[in-house]
């Protein structure tokens, strides 16, 4: 016999069934999360920064 399934999500982090409500099945997934986030922030920051001195430095190398 086929079960119905109820209607679900699953947890960003860890991929867990979770009611359809909720976006993770814990504080801790939630925690993960906000730390990946923070983490991928200040690489972007890094890699504008990066590219700003890369450019800074094609424009005073091409001025001597």
């Amino acid at each position: 016999m086929v079960e119905k399934l109820v209607q679900h999500t699953h947890c960003q982090i860890c991929g867990k069934a979770i009611p359809i409500k909720e976006t993770f099945c814990s504080q801790e997934c939630r925690q993960k999360y906000q730390a990946m986030l923070k983490k991928r922030k200040m690489l972007v920051y890094i890699m504008y920064a990066a590219i700003f001195f890369m450019i800074l430095i094609l424009i005073i190398s091409s001025m001597t």
